[in-house]
């Protein structure tokens, strides 16, 4: 059960990290209001926050973390751009989320 509560977290943090960053592009990239800066900054923050709840070493967290940021995005591919992963999209991220569960779940000497 803590694999789930790990992978939820890493997920959460996923989120709000692209929202924390998808919100500046449509500002640059579409011209939609400034405005959107605020509640990017406030996801970025959610974004840190959610990184340090996680007990292992920050850069063990970080390598992991960027396995199910992989997935993560890719799912935001389909689901907001409106674009279909292709095989190779989620071959790809089946390899991230093998390498983040080897860093992450891996048995660690006392």
């Amino acid at each position: 059960m803590p694999e789930i509560k790990t992978l939820l977290l890493f997920a959460a943090t996923a989120v709000a990290e692209i929202v924390g960053c998808y919100l500046p592009w449509l500002w640059l990239r579409h011209g939609h209001g400034a405005w959107l800066l605020l509640p990017a900054g406030a996801s970025l923050a959610v974004f840190v926050w959610l990184l340090t709840l996680h007990p292992d070493a920050s850069g063990r967290v970080y390598a992991a973390y960027g396995g199910v940021y992989v997935a993560v995005a890719l799912l935001w591919l389909w689901l907001v751009d409106g674009v279909q992963p292709t095989r190779w999209d989620l071959l790809g991220a089946c390899v991230a989320l093998a390498g983040m569960c080897i860093i992450a779940f891996a048995p660690r000497g006392a």
